[in-house]
């Protein structure tokens, strides 16, 4: 006898919904609380399942890491890409990508808060960030070596902070335009 259904398999749209969920898991509840178990359950597949994509609970972490990173690099490429003006490009792009406006930025919003999380509560993976980081400066050495570029990319993650800690941010609007002008040449006085 035949069964009448048999479901598809379709093992990158259970992956993907794995590494979102554990995203998730880790925004909401902290990075202790992703388990297979946990992962399994908010799928909607077996524990079993969970491991079949992942050996371990590191290997898992590891790749929603390198997912988050994936796309917040993907983001600041885009806005460098429609970027006409080169200086502070690479900062600008930073800036858009750390800080959070409104709903049409919660996906990356949710992206950069998945990103740090995981990094604060893992050494090996503040090192990967590390390394990213020191990467983008070097190859943007250029046109974001300065200064104040540097002090304006700290601020933008001194904000994200402060919004993902739940501290009452007055108008984020205004700061990001502030730290965009800062990224204008004729305002860097660093630079010279």
């Amino acid at each position: 006898m035949e069964n009448a259904y048999k479901r598809k398999k379709q093992p990158e749209v259970i992956r993907r919904a794995l590494l979102d969920q554990a995203a998730r898991i880790t925004l909401e509840q902290g990075l202790s609380k992703v388990t297979f178990q946990a992962v399994a359950d908010a799928v909607g597949v077996t524990k079993g399942g969970v491991m079949h994509h992942f050996s371990t609970k590191n290997a898992l972490v590891l790749e929603v890491f390198n997912d988050a990173m994936a796309k917040f690099e993907a983001e600041v490429n885009a806005a460098m890409s429609d970027d006409p003006v080169k200086y502070g490009s690479f900062t600008r792009a930073y800036i858009d990508a750390t800080i959070s406006l409104g709903e049409q930025g919660q996906e990356e919003y949710d992206n950069q808060a998945t990103l740090y999380v995981l990094m604060l509560g893992d050494s090996e993976l503040r090192e990967l960030w590390a390394k990213w980081a020191n990467e983008q400066l070097k190859k943007h050495a250029a046109t974001d070596n300065t200064e104040t570029l540097c002090m304006v990319r700290l601020v933008a993650d001194g904000i994200w902070l402060s919004d993902f800690s739940g501290i009452d941010i007055a108008d984020k609007q205004s700061l990001r335009d502030r730290l965009i002008k800062m990224t204008q040449r004729d305002f860097d006085t660093s630079s010279n």
